[in-house]
């Protein structure tokens, strides 16, 4: 026979965090439709923002609960493929799949080798762990990104900070490419 050394209270708290965590995928609906009222919307924002942490801050200070949908959802999806699957209906890629299409369509070899491996570092890297690291200049700093050089000498590799900045900003678009 199974003890019950649990309060009620205990039990109670238990049930409504099942409850928010099944209401989740409403409650994201609702809130995305409020702020994007079609995809179209939605995803001309988000390939428009400089930096997606901005577009994941500004649904949190509005209550979005970013972290819990992942957990709830799929954490090995990007919150892109969340959104657009829960709120949309669309079906949802994880980040590894996504980073493999990219690799698959080959695009960055025009940079230059050096280039090009920094890139392939990069969509590794947002295949771990997302796209708000790979937006930072910071992530120059970090292995296996490093051992292509300095910071200076890898953004050098692209023919400077702005083709960088514009390098970045392809490759997120090929990441979040629909077809």
């Amino acid at each position: 026979m199974k003890e019950n050394n649990h309060s009620v209270g205990a039990g109670m708290q238990q049930g409504l965090e099942y409850a928010e965590i099944l209401n989740l995928p409403y409650y994201t609906k609702q809130v995305i439709s409020e702020q994007f009222d079609s995809m179209d919307k939605f995803l001309n924002t988000w390939s428009k923002a400089d930096r997606k942490d901005a577009i994941i801050k500004e649904l949190e200070e509005k209550g979005f609960p970013v972290h819990k949908l992942l957990v709830a959802v799929n954490k090995e999806c990007d919150l892109f493929d969340i959104i657009c699957h829960v709120a949309f209906e669309q079906p949802p890629l994880t980040r590894k799949e996504r980073a493999n299409n990219v690799k698959k369509r080959n695009y960055f070899t025009k940079h230059g080798d050096k280039a090009a491996k920094v890139i392939d570092a990069l969509i590794d890297k947002y295949a771990d762990e997302g796209i708000e690291n790979i937006e930072s200049m910071e992530v120059l700093k970090i292995n296996p990104i490093s051992d292509y050089g300095s910071p200076k000498e890898i953004v050098k590799s692209f023919g400077g900070k702005t083709q960088y900045q514009q390098a970045i900003k392809e490759l997120e678009n090929e990441i979040y490419s629909i077809a």
